[in-house]
Parts: structure tokens; sequence; C-alpha cells
């Protein structure tokens, strides 16, 4: 299978790319603008010539436009890009320096004539070269006399060239340079990358215990942090996952071998014992239910659509929950405060997660024991609790009565599975809030469940 290049190698081939056309672009103008500079200085050059040639004729009298020409010639040194010609009757008579092949060329001579009367200048390629001639003419009654100069293009260009041929050198010297850096900072840029990518190929379902190391500022550092803490989810989750199950598991295995046990023992012929056993079955089968319900409602807790929010009325809600929960045992109910307040929240998940505090109330307390609800509200969280005259809970079971199958100091009869109070916080955390367990004066203890609101509604 083909795969493409890698992200190193295209971040190097862009950059390199885009320097070699950064080059190129500057090359393109600076030998642009340097060939103007060029075909203007060579101009400058021509028409200096013709101003002295023009200095010449007005401090001095000749004879003829022959002499005039010869005088200037005999006087003036040409530069070494140049040839100076002087023409009359119709042909280079004279020349500076000695350059026959040029001077007594056809093609010479085709260019100058047409010049002759506009004094103006043409460019022409030879075997030479390209050339810049320009032409001034000399006129005395009827004679008719010319400076011709001759400029060798090549030469006044070979500077300008040998310049470009530095400047490409230097040029890509300076793009291998920065391809190699390129390919380097990126290869560090990318490490950890590379580094998250071989940790995601070494994670199992077994082993999430790897994380990635965390160094600097970047955006590549922050997503180091985002995975990294994708795997804390993942590994709390996944481990959560087994305990859960194998908690389960063991919770699940006691009555399946109640009922295993009872019906390898039993007597079909007796319809005694057949209907004992059978009401003995339906109540371990109905445990199981009731395991089985708690258990899915767990898993469901973590769902988006495990609530369903709308505006409460905190005061109403805590009311209820007393009468409510009256005829859960023969106790001294009371409410100990209520909140004038309208919170968002789902009132159900709320009246079952308070009815469980009541409940678990309930089995710590004895006939006559005071157990109150109460709610408040300070304008950001609202509380709502369940307050007993039990024994307490102590502080080195506070936090795992609220885990799955947690349980503290279980009184006589209880035949739960340590799966209420875990409900309770499930439905709490849902909210965005927590749950808690407080120590009261004398004795007792009090469940608070937390929810902050992010919302102030009218009349709170």
């Amino acid at each position: 299978m083909r795969t493409s290049p890698s992200v190193r190698v295209r971040i190097t081939t862009t950059v390199a790319l885009l320097v070699l056309a950064g080059l190129v672009v500057a090359g393109v103008v600076v030998y642009t603008i340097e060939s103007h500079r060029l075909d203007q200085q060579v101009q400058a050059q021509a028409d200096q010539e013709f101003a002295e040639l023009a200095k010449l004729q007005e401090g001095r009298t000749f004879t003829d436009p022959e002499a005039m020409v010869r005088a200037y010639l005999e006087h003036k040194v040409p530069e070494d890009d140049e040839l100076l010609i002087g023409w009359w009757n119709d042909g280079a008579r004279i020349q500076s320096p000695q350059w026959d092949a040029i001077s007594n060329s056809a093609w010479l001579a085709d260019a100058v004539r047409p010049l002759l009367a506009t004094n103006g200048t043409t460019r022409v390629h030879s075997d030479f070269g390209e050339l810049q001639i320009g032409v001034q003419s000399v006129r005395k009654g009827d004679r008719v006399g010319a400076l011709v100069v001759v400029t060798f293009l090549d030469t006044a260009r070979a500077g300008l060239q040998e310049t470009m041929r530095t400047y490409a050198i230097v040029a890509a010297l300076a793009l291998l340079l920065v391809t190699a850096m390129a390919a380097w900072v990126s290869g560090r840029l990318l490490s950890p990358l590379r580094t998250l990518r071989e940790t995601a190929d070494d994670i199992s379902e077994t082993d999430l215990s790897r994380r990635l190391p965390v160094a600097g500022n970047d955006d590549i550092t922050a997503l180091t942090r985002t995975f990294n803490g994708m795997l804390d989810r993942l590994e709390a989750a996944f481990v959560g996952q087994r305990e859960f199950l194998d908690d389960a598991g063991h919770e699940l295995k006691t009555p399946l071998t109640v009922l295993r046990g009872h019906l390898e023992l039993l007597d079909a012929d007796d319809p005694a014992e057949v209907a004992e056993t059978r009401d003995l079955l339906l109540d371990e089968t109905d445990r199981m239910s009731r395991l089985v319900g708690d258990l899915m409602l767990l898993a469901t807790s973590d769902r988006p659509d495990f609530l369903q929010p709308r505006e409460v009325d905190l005061d109403g809600l805590t009311c209820d929950l007393a009468t409510k929960a009256r005829g859960l045992g023969d106790r001294a109910w009371s409410v100990d405060a209520t909140a004038s307040a309208r919170i968002v929240a789902d009132e159900q998940r709320l009246t079952q997660a308070a009815l469980q505090l009541a409940h678990n109330a309930v089995k710590h307390t004895r006939d006559g024991d005071e157990i109150a609800i109460g709610s408040s509200y300070d304008g950001r969280t609202a509380r709502l609790w369940v307050r007993d005259t039990g024994p307490g809970v102590p502080p080195q079971d506070r936090e795992r009565i609220f885990e799955r199958f947690g349980r503290s100091v279980v009184p006589p009869g209880d035949e739960g599975f340590g799966l209420g109070l875990s409900i309770v916080g499930a439905i709490a955390r849902a909210h965005g809030g927590s749950v808690g367990v407080e120590d009261v004066e004398p004795q007792g203890a009090r469940f608070v469940i937390t929810l902050p609101q992010e919302d102030e509604w009218p009349g709170s």
C-alpha cells in the first residue's frame, strides 16, 4: 500500500520551495533593476561622447567634418567596452581601437546609414555579441561626417553576469542550509507527535499506564497534556469497568449459588418443600432484579439523557421529600430549613437521591429517632440534606461508602448491596455537584447533596 510523504518531509519541502521561490524572485528583480541601470549607464556613456564632440565643435573651427571627427578621435581614449569610429564618405574611415572586422562589415553600414539623419541609437546582434550603435552626425556645408560609438553590451554586462553567477551559488548554498535547518527543526517540533503515535501503538486494553513527557508551553505541549488527560480518563474508565464487573460478578454469584443449591436439593414430590423453595427463589430473584436495576442505573448515569433538567422550586421539593419520606419508617420526621429559590435540576432524580438518603437513615436509626430533611441556597449553590441521629459514619469509611458496593457498618437485617449511596453520588455528579457526609451534634450524620447553579432564576 502506497503511503503519502511524512509531515516532516512535506514541511521541509514546502519551506524549501518557498525559499527557492523567494530567492528566484529576488534574483530576477535584482537582475532586472541592474540590467536597466546598466543600459542607462551605456546610453549615458555614449551621450557623453557626443557631448564632448559638440563641445569640441563649439571651441574650434574645422574646415570639414572629417577633420573635426579625426581631431576628436586623436585625443580620445575609448572605454574598454567601446569602439569609436569616424564615418564619412559612406564608410568607416578611422577607428579607435583598431577593429577592422567590425568597421568594414556590411551590417555596420546598414545600421549607421539610417541614423545619420536622426542621430539615433540602435542595437544589433553580431558575431561579437549584442552591440549598441549610436551615431552623432557632423555637417559642414554639403559635407556630412559622423562619430559612431559602438558599445559591446556583452562586455558591459560581464560584471553583472558574474555577480548573478555568484548570487546563484550563494542562493543555492543558502537553500541547502535552510532546507537542512527546516528538516532539523521540523523533526524536533514533530518529535512529540511521533512519541504520541508510538505511545498510542503500545497502549493496550491491559496497560494504559504509559504517559507522554510534557515539556514546554506550546500547542504541541497542550496536545500532549490533552492526550495524557485522555489516557487518565480511559485508564480510570477501564479500571472502574473491571472493578464494576468484578463486584457485580461477586454480588450475583451469591444469589445464583443459593438458587442452584435449593434446586439441586429440591424434592419435587414434597408439595410443602416445593412451595417453600418457590418463595425463597422468588425472593432471591427479586434481589437479583434490584441489583440489576441498580447496576443499569449506574451504567447510564454518564449518558447525556440521564437528566432532564428544568426549573424546580427548592422549597416545594423539600416539603414534598419530607412528606414522602414519612412512609419509609416510624421515625420523628422534621424539616430543618427550606430555601425559597428556584434552581435548574432534574426533580425526579433529586427525589430519588434524597429518598435513598432517607432510606439509608432509616436503616441506621431506631423507632422514634429523629430524621430531618432540609435545603439552602446562597445565590450560587443549592444544598439538599438528610440528617439523622444514628451512630454516624466512621471517618475512615466516609469516602468508601459512596463507591460501588462500598459499605461501612452494616446494621442487622440489611440486605442491601452497597449501591444506594453510589447511586446518590452518580446523580449528584450528573448535576455537576457532589455528595458528602458530616458529623452532627450530639450524634448522627448529615448527608449533603451540593448542586452548583450557573444561572440565577427570578425569585432566587
